[in-house]
């Protein structure tokens, strides 16, 4: 019996001009083979058609008229409270006439699948304007379910992969009500900050764990924070960034000392030292960690400072503003935080994405501090400091819903329990 290999629907061109170079097709082959690489887009077209079960003549119905949010407008401007206020009358009519629809949790609700959820899918997506209304009542989660369900999860930031995970599911399930009375009291936080922010300047939205670069009334840019857990707040702030610190020490907050440091030390007694952390005691004299009673509140009384370097808590950069909280933004080495849906991991300070950008921009007027002179500093390890020439305005601000001038509606978690209605702060991500 001839050993010829079963041809199926996986195999790739690749593997098919492989074995027909093989000579299983004689003096055809080539031919055959030219015309196998040339057809080789459309069979995969309709081998990817065939998984998802359409072939888009019935479900994706319509064409897509929503589009994602734009990362150019920023959270805080006179614009955005306007149209804060002109969402609201939308939402009271939908709260009125008994909301949105209830999504079922399905496994099974995902793209090329069936399932009767689907349609609650669809009509959820539709009222919440990230699904065009002629997008029809299949149950197949089809190209524009999923691409509704990315668009709900830009709204709400999440992770927009159009996957109905449990975190979407939960946000999708907020009643309409709630969302109406997030969008009332946050009218107010936002008119707060309607008046003249000034031409350049930051603002950490906390609810969001998002921080905006803001100049002549644009985002220029945007970085993903880790902002402070639930019993470790991030205070709201209004200041002004005067310095940026380059491989800077770590000075441990008492209450960081109190709540981490001494049970860190009781369970694991080398912990210091593998962390580069020094104690020092009110004359500056190093002490070993053999000789603290860690059993008691004697190490509250010393100062707690890591070395710099990669392994040190503030990263590479640190961000100065004055603030009674002794609260600043920084960079990290626990990168990884920064992909979660759920960023509230710190103790107040706030974690920023992708430093360097926001430095560079901050440090653009000020003389000596281009990105190749920045990139050279952290690279050296050297501490060192840059005082900006100009000190930029800074906004940490608590604002969980609020729409951009392009007409999207956008909410996030009351993580810190200050809207006053319940909900949106008992999802859990965890």
């Amino acid at each position: 019996m001839t050993d010829r290999p079963e041809f199926t629907a996986s195999w790739s061109r690749r593997t098919l001009l492989r074995h027909l170079g093989r000579g299983a097709l004689g003096i055809g082959a080539a031919t055959y083979a030219a015309r196998a690489e040339a057809q080789d887009n459309v069979l995969q077209l309709l081998m990817e058609q065939t998984r998802r079960g359409d072939f888009g003549q019935t479900y994706d119905s319509g064409i897509r008229s929503v589009k994602m949010p734009k990362s150019s407008l920023p959270t805080l401007s006179p614009a955005t409270a306007q149209t804060t206020e002109a969402a609201i009358p939308r939402y009271e009519q939908m709260a009125a006439h008994g909301g949105w629809p209830v999504v079922p949790a399905s496994d099974r609700m995902r793209l090329g699948h069936r399932n009767k959820a689907v349609i609650a899918l669809r009509q959820r997506l539709v009222a919440g304007g990230d699904l065009a209304t002629g997008g029809g009542v299949s149950e197949v989660f089809d190209s524009y379910v999923e691409a509704g369900v990315k668009r709900f999860q830009a709204r709400h930031g999440l992770t927009a992969d159009g996957l109905m995970n449990e975190a979407t599911l939960a946000a999708m399930n907020i009643p309409a009500e709630v969302r109406l009375a997030q969008l009332r009291t946050n009218l107010a936080r936002l008119r707060a900050f309607s008046g003249n922010l000034g031409p350049k300047f930051v603002m950490c939205n906390i609810p969001a764990a998002q921080i905006e670069a803001i100049e002549n009334g644009v985002a220029v840019t945007r970085h993903t924070a880790v902002v402070g857990k639930p019993d470790r707040a991030s205070p709201d702030i209004n200041s002004r960034i005067i310095e940026v610190n380059f491989n800077p020490f770590w000075t441990v907050p008492v209450s960081i000392v109190k709540r981490d440091l001494i049970p860190k030390m009781q369970e694991e007694p080398d912990y210091l030292t593998k962390q580069r952390i020094r104690i020092l005691d009110g004359r500056g004299k190093e002490l070993q960690p053999t000789e603290v009673n860690w059993y008691s509140d004697e190490a509250a009384n010393y100062m707690f400072k890591q070395d710099p370097g990669d392994f040190n808590s503030l990263g590479a950069i640190r961000i100065n503003f004055p603030s009674a909280h002794g609260v600043y933004m920084h960079d990290t080495p626990s990168r990884n935080l920064f992909g979660e849906d759920f960023r509230f991991h710190s103790s107040g300070c706030v974690r920023v994405q992708n430093v360097r950008e926001l430095v560079t921009w901050l440090l653009a007027g000020t003389p000596g501090w281009s990105r190749q002179q920045i990139d050279s500093v952290i690279r050296s390890g050297d501490r060192k400091d840059a005082r900006l020439k100009t000190p930029v305005p800074l906004y940490w601000v608590y604002v969980t819903a609020w729409a951009t001038p392009d007409g999207v509606v956008q909410f996030r978690d009351d993580i810190y329990g200050r809207d006053g209605i319940g909900a949106p702060g008992s999802i859990s991500r965890g």
